[in-house]
């Protein structure tokens, strides 16, 4: 019997190497060029996930091999950490309520967009290998293996999408909640079509009860595991725990202990993550909220490294023309009987018609749960099929992971779903002055000029302050239209106090000096800034010629912040 630790000895050597001389350098091109590379499909209008991939691509084994495959071994630490955490992000998205709402739908679509590409994929892939191959035996074998692990779905391209484009809707909400559940299904579909295979091909073969037993004890160990860890993270945080700093410390070491557990137990680490999420948001919902929105922001390094790994895997020169061909057939099987699936799902179940029209374009990637099924068969059919399937999927990863980000893309912006994740804070540092509004009305625009000239009466006055929002109004000249005061409500009342005279008194005669002013291209955030440095709530608008623009006030800004929370609710209970 071989030794176990003389096997992996070179690799821990090689880790130990790499760690003193090269590790950090390593991180360090990774993680600056998968950034570059990132950003310049951001301006292409591609997912950034795409350019991390080909980044890869360039520097792994398919281009210049500056990342070798025992280094890539070395860093798979990176890859478990990342899973954990999307895996982890997606249980915070499965709420009690979220599954009683849209727990029919769920199931529905989930046997659809499953089990169809694996008939889809099985024919097809069967025909056309009989065709070339001429051996009935190993075309159905090809036919059943790649139509099991065609069904699963890449969780992590896949969710690096929806929160690049800040999605939210029924779309985004059942996205989530397939791909956290159709890897199971796959699983079970592998265990039936290799206990079918094996004969077939003249191996040993084992029970299909047995594999079916064997791939229960992996799904429901991780939940449970990660279930166990989910309950304890989430009574010591409810119940010990006041400081937000030990309780994300907690959290994430709640969460990397269930990681390191099923890693030794052989369990699913991204399942009994979800479930660890999914104890946390659902029992300890007040203290926990932090923690995700916490593990959100320090995310995007590790998916960074993560992809850039994702790509550096991929070996594009080793697929010969016939496996070529099946792979593309494959492609196309999947992605027709994952089309047909969902929308059939969607339709039984009376899911909104967005889900219907654009989940198909929102399930093509694939990537760990597959891989880690090709390995299985090549395990399994080292003989016979096993080689021929682990190239194609790698080659047919390839594909999908480039296209479908993209895809992604496509569905969640056609659905409307793109940009409805954000919180009145977000809105708040994204917006200009500019771009805020009374009621229809721009502040910066003819229509709301919230002005008044030096020379207007009192009258004149109390007639703008009767037919606008505003409570002041910035005083302009009545050649040049340069600001030269502002009038508030609360002077303009302690002029009337005057009484009879101040039906005489002119708005140059009212005005006060501003404390401060602001453009129209400032930020909302540097304009509070001078509030606060003021003492403020209202300022002119001008632009470096001082001419006005009307009035910044405070309360309008609040108004409209509410007003955009509002607007976004209502269109979310709209698309169902």
């Amino acid at each position: 019997m071989d030794d176990p630790f003389a096997q992996v000895l070179p690799q821990v050597m090689h880790f130990a190497h790499l760690s003193g001389t090269q590790f950090v350098l390593l991180l360090g091109i990774i993680m600056f060029f998968g950034a570059i590379g990132g950003r310049l499909f951001q301006k292409l209008h591609i997912p950034q996930v795409v350019g991390y991939i080909v980044i890869g691509i360039i520097i792994g084994a398919s281009g210049l091999q500056v990342l070798r495959p025992e280094t890539i071994f070395s860093l798979n630490p990176v890859n478990t950490i990342a899973l954990s955490l999307i895996g982890f992000l997606i249980g915070a998205e499965l709420k009690i309520d979220v599954i009683r709402k849209y727990g029919k739908q769920f199931i529905g679509i989930l046997i659809g967009e499953s089990i169809v590409p694996f008939f889809v994929v099985g024919l097809l892939v069967t025909g056309i290998a009989y065709a070339f191959m001429g051996d009935i035996k190993i075309a159905v074998s090809f036919g059943l293996v790649l139509g099991a692990i065609c069904s699963a779905t890449a969780p992590a391209a896949t969710t690096d999408v929806l929160k690049e484009y800040r999605t939210r809707g029924p779309l985004t909400t059942t996205i989530l909640g397939i791909v956290a559940m159709d890897d199971a299904v796959a699983l079970i579909l592998y265990a039936i079509a290799s206990t079918l295979v094996a004969p077939l091909l003249g191996g040993n073969s084992v029970s299909l009860g047995a594999q079916l037993l064997n791939i229960a004890k992996d799904i429901f160990g991780s939940i449970i595991v990660g279930g166990l860890f989910g309950a304890l993270v989430a009574f010591v945080i409810k119940n010990l725990m006041q400081d937000a700093g030990r309780v994300l410390s907690f959290g994430l070491g709640g969460l990397f202990l269930s990681t390191g557990v099923c890693n030794q137990l052989g369990l699913d680490n991204i399942l009994a993550a979800m479930a660890l999420g999914f104890f946390m948001v659902n029992f300890a919902p007040g203290k926990t909220r932090p923690i995700f929105s916490l593990v959100e922001k320090f995310t995007p390094p590790i998916y960074v490294l993560f992809f850039v790994l994702v790509g550096a895997k991929l070996n594009i020169w080793v697929v010969t023309p016939v496996l070529g061909i099946l792979a593309i057939v494959y492609v196309f099987g999947r992605t027709l009987g994952k089309s047909i699936g969902s929308r059939l799902g969607a339709r039984i179940t009376k899911a909104p018609d967005t889900v219907r029209k654009f989940l198909p374009w929102c399930l093509l990637s694939q990537a760990g749960v597959a891989i880690g099924l090709s390995i299985a068969a090549s395990n399994d059919f080292a003989d016979t099929i096993g080689p021929q399937v682990i190239l194609i999927i790698t080659a047919t990863t390839f594909i999908v992971q480039l296209l479908g980000p993209i895809c992604v893309k496509h569905g969640i912006t056609k659905a409307g779903e793109v940009g409805l994740d954000v919180t009145e804070e977000d809105i708040f540092k994204t917006t200009k002055v500019k771009d805020v509004t009374w009621g229809t009305e721009f502040l910066c625009s003819p229509e709301c000029p919230a002005t008044v000239r030096e020379v207007d009466t009192l009258a004149a006055i109390l007639e703008n302050f009767e037919t606008h929002h505003n409570q002041s109004f910035s005083v302009i000249t009545s050649d040049t239209k340069e600001m030269i005061g502002i009038i508030t409500l609360e002077h303009l009342k302690e002029t009337l106090q005057i009484g009879e005279m101040a039906d005489s008194l002119l708005a140059v005669d009212i005005m006060e000096r501003p404390l401060c002013t602001c453009s129209p291209e400032e930020s909302l955030p540097d304009v509070y800034k001078k509030f606060t440095e003021f003492d403020t709530e209202t300022m002119p608008i001008v632009d470096s010629e001082m001419h006005s623009y009307g009035v910044m006030e405070k309360f309008a800004v609040d108004h409209y912040l509410h007003t955009k929370i509002l607007e976004l609710s209502h269109k979310l209970e709209a698309m169902g």
